[in-house]
């Protein structure tokens, strides 16, 4: 039988493999929605259940039957927009060209906003904005969820027909606590962007999939690595698996089905709480399927940027409510 040749099994998709700038991710494109919304929100990973979810397409095996599903519980406290940023189209992208903030700010957000920017003295004086497009800036509560002080800042655009129609909606967060159910609706089609698990410095092995060395072809007495560098001798080909980073990467999923919006977190929190995360408090999503990054970080949602037919509202028949501790 012939031996099996097997240089190299990772994936180059996702090349160089270096680590996150940030712990929370960065949205580098937004859908276009004709309807006047905002496009994004933030929460936290809080972990994983099953439940059963009766399957309401056509067609298929399981049609009209419940269906188990191992679905991801993200709690998404309120986020407080302070500021709404107007950026004109310019041949070099995006150029912001004008700024307003908040005339007031609660106690607390202006507290927890204190920790992570400073808030200039005296308001920029307003004047009449021009541009094309304008979103949000939002400070997320983590203090309400996870143990943490220090807020995130994010922006979160607007979608629209018109210029003036998407100032007019923005101006009128201002202040106020924007909640996830004002953006997503159950049965809609999201995606997902999130840093993964860091798993520090690995080996080829690891890393890349690739065999590991018989005791004839081992240099030195080492096994766990690839068999040859390249035909290059001056440099080594970026295509070869070498060691290197692993985890805490900036990963995108595509069309997470949300099953359910709550907000009583008794509903969905499992007996003694989620492993290293503990009881959901605020609102919630439910998303099937896993998601990138370990419990406690910060998970940003957009609406689906790639056409999906639209589903219909899930049906759910069980949620597991089990202990997950020790599994």
């Amino acid at each position: 039988m012939a031996r099996k040749h097997k240089p190299h099994s990772g994936s180059l998709a996702f090349s160089p493999r270096k680590r996150a700038k940030r712990i929370y991710p960065k949205v580098r494109s937004w859908p276009e929605l004709n309807e006047t919304k905002v496009l994004g929100f933030a929460g936290y990973k809080a972990g994983m259940t099953h439940m059963f979810v009766l399957d309401s397409s056509k067609d298929t095996s399981t049609s009209g039957k419940e269906v188990f599903t191992p679905v991801t519980v993200i709690e998404c406290p309120p986020v407080v927009p302070f500021s709404v940023r107007v950026y004109k189209n310019t041949p070099n992208g995006l150029k912001a060209t004008g700024e307003i903030l908040a005339s007031s700010l609660s106690k607390d957000s202006t507290k927890s906003l204190s920790r992570k920017i400073r808030a200039p003295k005296k308001p920029p004086s307003e004047k009449k904005l021009e541009g094309d497009e304008v979103t949000l800036v939002v400070h997320t509560k983590p203090e309400t969820a996870v143990s943490k002080k220090k807020p995130e800042v994010m922006e979160l655009p607007i979608s629209g027909s018109s210029f003036e129609e998407k100032l007019n909606y923005a101006k009128g967060l201002l202040g106020k606590e924007l909640r996830i159910s004002d953006i997503f609706n159950d049965g809609d089609y999201v995606d997902v962007i999130a840093v993964t698990k860091g798993k520090g410095t690995q080996g080829p092995v690891k890393r890349f999939g690739i065999k590991i060395q018989k005791r004839k072809f081992s240099r030195t007495g080492k096994a766990r690595h690839v068999g040859s560098l390249g035909d290059r001798l001056s440099e080594t080909r970026w295509t070869v698996p070498m060691a290197g980073q692993m985890g805490f990467h900036t990963r995108t999923e595509f069309n997470k089905w949300l099953i359910k919006i709550g907000n009583d977190g008794k509903e969905i929190t499992p007996k003694g709480g989620f492993v290293n995360y503990g009881e959901v408090k605020n609102d919630y999503v439910v998303l099937k399927g896993s998601v990138p990054g370990p419990s406690k970080r910060l998970i940003r949602l957009r609406h689906a940027i790639r056409p999906h037919p639209p589903a219909a509202k899930p049906e759910i028949v069980y949620v597991s409510l089990t202990s997950k501790q020790g599994k």
